[in-house]
């Protein structure tokens, strides 16, 4: 049995006549006497009373047409349900971020637009290092990352896509004496404790430079995966903290930001994703971020 021989059926039921439903279906009669008979063997019985003037159903056909009318809704309401799912207008995007990816407006720009255009949408949001990030999306338990760039992003399946680049700033005590300066050189740096995210492995940029510049007196003291954390070694006096320039919105009593006098030397944020992602929101969610 297939859904046009319901809607045939149910459209000589609602009509009962076989011309009159016929021009509605917009099929010719012998067709659809047709249809109706191979419909009837099928179900090895009659579906209807006929008589000169019009037909009328029988008890089969009574309780056929409460099951097709279900059928048929039901039918519709599976089609336009996969068609909005095809669109990217349903179904769930888990996003991951590292901390300092908040203070940047980016994630929440994108975050606001997408639930604008996709109301029905599920958005999923965790707070994530960049190195969880990575192995979440590579094991599907997440779809999109927010993240500065590290080495790790170079896997095969992952996508990377550059979204933002921010001056550095150096957060330390209010007290320090290089806070008495309106900016700070890399060379003042020299023999200072540092604090870095743990994104800046050995293969970043930002560390590689430092260690060029000050060789030896280059003293990473601390890797912090959290962007609070960081901030906090930086006001307790613990460390200095090279941060992108948006989080300076972060005011902690006792700590001041001051720029890193270094044009060469910039903080970035990318976006993380699967390279083919199977899920049309996925993708929706990555046009409009990337956009």
């Amino acid at each position: 049995m297939e859904l046009r021989h319901l809607r045939y059926f149910l459209a000589v039921a609602e009509e009962g006549h076989f011309g009159r439903a016929a021009a509605r279906l917009n099929i010719v009669q012998p067709a659809l006497s047709m249809q109706i008979k191979a419909l009837e063997e099928e179900l090895g019985g009659a579906l209807f009373i006929r008589t000169s003037r019009r037909v009328e159903l029988t008890e089969a056909g009574l309780l056929l047409q409460d099951e097709a009318r279900r059928t048929l809704e039901q039918a519709e309401h599976t089609r336009l349900s996969v068609e909005r799912a095809l669109r990217g207008e349903t179904g769930r995007v888990r996003v991951g971020f590292a901390g300092n990816a908040i203070f940047s407006g980016k994630l929440i720009a994108d975050l606001r637009l997408f639930h604008q255009r996709y109301p029905d949408a599920e958005l999923l949001i965790h707070e994530a290092g960049p190195q969880e990030q990575v192995e979440a999306i590579l094991a599907g338990h997440l779809d999109i990352g927010y993240t500065p760039a590290h080495s790790n992003i170079a896997a095969p399946d992952i996508a990377v896509r550059r979204i933002g680049d921010w001056e550095i700033r150096v957060a330390l005590p209010e007290d320090h004496p290089l806070a008495q300066h309106p900016a700070i050189t890399v060379d003042m740096l020299a023999g200072q404790p540092l604090v870095l995210y743990k994104a800046h492995d050995v293969n970043e940029r930002l560390f590689i430079m430092l260690t060029q510049k000050l060789g030896e007196k280059c003293h990473i003291a601390y890797r912090s995966g959290s962007t609070l954390s960081t901030l906090a070694m930086a006001a307790t006096g613990l460390a200095l903290a090279l941060v992108p320039a948006p989080l300076q919105q972060v005011a902690i009593p006792g700590l001041v930001y001051r720029p890193l006098n270094e044009p060469d030397l910039t903080a970035n944020l990318v976006l993380i994703s699967r390279r083919q992602p199977t899920s049309e929101t996925v993708k929706a969610y990555l046009k409009l971020a990337t956009g």
